[in-house]
């Protein structure tokens, strides 16, 4: 599994995170589904194809809601960057693998998958059922069964149905509302997030926007950081000083190259090797 994966699923794989989400957009804001009420689940399973060959498929997020040892309905969530066309066809393999696992079950738990779009740029044009992908022969209509997936465009989400979170989901949700209006939107928020490791990494996968990640790569930094607010501070922060390190290397290289001054000084002021620093004077300045 890639990091972009594991970056996907991580901040919705937390039970607070994943019953919070479930509750608002099935239960429209009501705590129907308690965190201590999930487990995690299997998430692969497999299927032939046309090739006979057996092939593997994982969902994104499975979960099994329980109450005490009864299973009430398995819950599964699917993150989506684009549209997908054929998403009924992935669902229904998904949801089809879960039914099939409980063929013998004295009692079928129902199978529930959210599927969660987080595009800014346009929204889910695709069919959401199965029959609008076909071109049915005339007669056959009423023997095709049908199958509809539930597509959430959470860019496009209401600010009362954002409102009504109340994990870290509700800064993501907030986060994509916003960038929808204004590409150049920055987060000024002050909630203290719990998950602010899993939050930055799903901004930055789902996004594009790779600046937070800056603060993940050094542990000095990650436990000062818990607000959205905070993060833009050390990014803003980072920026200006890598800006002057830059600017630095622009004037001693000019002055180098002018006789101004030797290698050994500007190696000096920079506090690199020599060897380090002719690697500037040998590149297009431009790159610094």
């Amino acid at each position: 599994m890639g990091e972009k994966d594991i970056s996907e699923k991580l901040l919705a794989d937390y039970e607070d995170v994943f019953a919070d989400i479930v509750n608002v957009l099935l239960f429209h804001g009501e705590r129907r589904v308690p965190p201590d009420s999930l487990r995690s689940t299997k998430t692969v399973s497999h299927y032939k194809a046309d090739d006979s060959r057996l092939h593997e498929q994982e969902r994104d997020i499975l979960k099994a809601w329980t109450d005490g040892r009864i299973q009430i309905a398995l819950l599964g969530l699917e993150h989506q960057t684009e549209p997908e066309k054929q998403m009924a066809v992935r669902v229904i393999g998904y949801e089809g693998a879960n039914y099939r696992s409980q063929y013998k079950a004295k009692q079928i738990t129902p199978v529930i998958t959210l599927v969660l779009y987080f595009g800014t740029e346009k929204r889910w044009q695709y069919p959401q059922n199965l029959k609008a992908l076909m071109d049915i022969p005339d007669g056959l209509e009423s023997y095709v069964n049908d199958y509809h997936i539930h597509v959430f465009e959470i860019a496009w989400l209401t600010d009362e149905q954002i409102n009504m979170f109340q994990s870290d989901f509700r800064v993501v949700a907030r986060y994509f509302s916003e960038k929808r209006k204004n590409k150049n939107y920055v987060p000024h928020d002050k909630t203290i997030l719990r998950h602010i490791d899993a939050v930055l990494k799903l901004l930055a996968v789902m996004s594009g926007d790779h600046r937070y990640e800056t603060i993940l790569a050094d542990p000095e930094q990650k436990g000062k950081v818990n607000t959205m607010d905070d993060a833009l501070t050390r990014v803003i922060n980072e920026g200006h000083a890598r800006g002057l390190a830059e600017g630095q290397i622009k004037i001693l290289v000019s002055l180098c190259r002018s006789g101004n001054i030797s290698v050994e000084i500007a190696a000096d002021q920079l506090k690199i090797s020599t060897d380090e620093f002719r690697k500037y004077l040998d590149s297009d300045m431009t790159d610094y």
